[in-house]
């Protein structure tokens, strides 16, 4: 049995920087440190987080008054903001920048009176926190090409298009085309918002799936990205499963496949795909892994503002 690795995989920039400011936060305040919403979406983590004492909450009246209260990668509404502030809440924003660049863009078509159209999951905290974040009233979300024919658009009408990050770039693609088609004069950024570790970790998908016959994907259900990973395999016509750690592996899967390809979502700690290696060889013993090194990602994000004055 042959192991691929796809190179990148794993914890991109935003998601170091998130559990980096709460493992200092922790370190600086102790615990308990209050976070709204789960941190990132990764089981293991969040789990792991709760042994060191934090405790995660969807709604601010949940967190005693002074704490210290860090909003997760994701980002979030204004009001939070403002509500925490009421409660005098120690605030640490982990919002990551890239989420944040989606924000400023909002921002400056709402400063020219321009509609947008976010292309997203309705619901997610990501997409949340930005119409929240903005206040703007003429966002329209849609996930797909068919929700197009129901925005209330002219065709020569001026319009900006920006995705949520952990969206499939291919995807996205295919829907900014319908749109162009749709409305000569909309605009939008390069991959069209899609951050560049989501896009790096389905380009990696691709450059494996040709010499796999199975793709496991290590994310957590709630993942976007990670889903995204999944689809893409199945996309390629390539039996693929979303797995959370080696314990949702079954030993079938591997029946009649001679090479099995390994990634993970921008959100999964790295000793979750080496415990699945090890798990694999406990019973293919002489299975060769292969880390297929190809894009490498140098972005780094400094901390958020984590001590407060006295």
């Amino acid at each position: 049995m042959k192991l691929i690795l796809a190179n990148p995989r794993g914890f991109c920039a935003g998601v170091t920087r998130a559990i980096k400011t709460v493992n200092k936060a922790l370190s600086l305040h102790g615990a308990p440190v209050y976070v709204r919403h789960e941190i990132v979406h990764n089981t293991t983590v969040v789990n792991e987080f709760k042994q060191k004492g934090v405790i995660f909450v969807e709604n601010v009246d949940e967190v005693p008054g002074g704490s210290v209260f860090i909003i997760s990668a994701h980002g979030a509404a204004v009001k939070v903001f403002e509500k925490a502030d009421q409660k005098n809440l120690k605030i640490i924003d982990a919002t990551c920048p890239l989420v944040k660049a989606v924000h400023n863009f909002v921002n400056r078509q709402k400063k020219k009176n321009i509609p947008v159209i976010l292309i997203g999951h309705k619901g997610h905290p990501e997409v949340e926190g930005t119409i929240g974040q903005t206040n703007y009233n003429k966002i329209h979300v849609i996930k797909n090409k068919s929700e197009i024919d129901f925005l209330p658009f002219t065709r020569n009408q001026e319009l900006a298009c920006i995705t949520q990050t952990t969206l499939s770039k291919y995807d996205v693609e295919e829907i900014l085309a319908e749109l162009k088609k749709n409305f000569v004069n909309i605009k939008a950024p390069q991959k069209g918002g899609v951050c560049y570790a989501t896009f790096n970790r389905q380009r990696a998908v691709i450059d494996i799936i040709r010499k796999i016959d199975l793709l496991l994907v290590i994310g957590s259900a709630n993942s976007s990205n990670s889903n995204r990973l999944q689809e893409l395999g199945e996309k390629y016509h390539t039996e693929s499963y979303l797995i959370n750690t080696y314990h949702n592996i079954n030993k079938a899967w591997f029946n009649g496949k001679k090479s099995i390809g390994i990634t993970s979502g921008a959100s999964a700690p790295e000793h979750l795909v080496q415990e699945c290696i090890n798990y694999i060889q406990s019973f293919f013993p002489h299975s060769a892994v292969t880390e297929y090194k190809k894009n490498k990602e140098k972005i780094t994000f400094s901390l958020p503002e984590i001590e407060f004055s006295k």
